[in-house]
């Protein structure tokens, strides 16, 4: 990462933080400015921001377990929300297109409901990293808003492969069907090689290989990288050494974050009409 961006990242940070606000909201406005001035992203920032949502997934993977998305109370509420945002939005999207107003012209029926259903999607990424500011991860209603975007984020890879019109590779299947079976992590070299990697820096360099590997091993049978860090971490929740080991990437995965949001705001500046969609 160069150097310029970390120092620009910090001191909007740091200038955040001070009134009171979240950091990644300063890293958000350090990667504009930055645009202002010319600087461009690469493809070592865009890896660094991918490499840190798969660190983020794999730690929240590590406090969850798989009989906690099955509660009426995650699959349930994730469910009608999105039914009800997708025909909401959709209806009222519709319509717009009806006022004259250029940047709905020639919106079909089928074409807002899309539209609605990507709106119906939350940030998994802001949303822990504002758990994560106020201390709520541990919570009850924290862990149902997490199980949530678990939920929403396999919502997507189902759409994603059937919009596609692509099957994933039947490998694709063998791998997801290990959320099922959770005794077979329990058993495996992986568990054992955990087990003897003490308490150090091994730890801490397992804790950022797992994901990678995760993330690359989903990606080879066409599913997405980020599913596979977050199953892995699932996996290895009922580890005696699951709590340790996200704790010991605790570090590398908010520096890694800050590369994510640089890249939102290197991505381009809003204009009026990118702030009147977002309305």
């Amino acid at each position: 990462m160069d150097p310029l961006w970390i120092l620009v990242a910090f001191i909007f940070g740091f200038a955040v933080k001070q009134i009171g606000l979240p950091p990644l909201i300063g890293f958000l406005i350090a990667g504009f400015a930055l645009n202002i001035f010319g600087v461009e992203g690469n493809e070592t920032l865009d890896w660094l921001a991918d490499f840190g949502i798969w660190l983020l997934l794999f730690s929240i993977g590590l406090k969850l377990k798989v009989k906690s998305l099955l509660r009426p109370e995650i699959w349930a509420t994730a469910s009608l929300h999105m039914l009800i945002t997708v025909i909401l939005f959709g209806l009222g999207i519709f319509a717009l297109s009806y006022l004259g107003l250029s940047l709905f012209d020639g919106l079909t029926l089928a074409s807002s409901l899309l539209i609605a259903f990507a709106l119906s999607f939350s940030s998994t990424v802001f949303a822990v990293k504002i758990l994560e500011e106020n201390g709520s991860m541990s919570s009850a209603h924290g862990r149902i808003a997490i199980g949530i975007l678990i939920m929403q984020d396999i919502f997507a890879v189902i759409f994603l492969t059937v919009s596609s019109g692509k099957m994933p590779s039947p490998w694709a299947f063998a791998l997801l069907a290990l959320l099922i079976i959770p005794v077979f992590i329990k058993k495996s070299p992986l568990a054992t090689i955990i087990t003897r990697s003490g308490h150090g820096e091994l730890l801490v360099l397992l804790g950022v290989l797992i994901p990678y590997g995760g993330a690359m091993l989903f990606y080879s049978v066409g599913l997405k990288p980020d599913l596979g860090a977050l199953v892995l971490g699932v996996l290895l929740s009922g580890h005696p050494k699951a709590k340790e080991l996200g704790n010991a990437m605790l570090s590398f995965k908010d520096i890694f974050l800050v590369g994510f949001f640089l890249t939102i705001g290197l991505s381009g500046l809003p204009d009026w009409e990118t702030l009147g969609i977002s309305l």
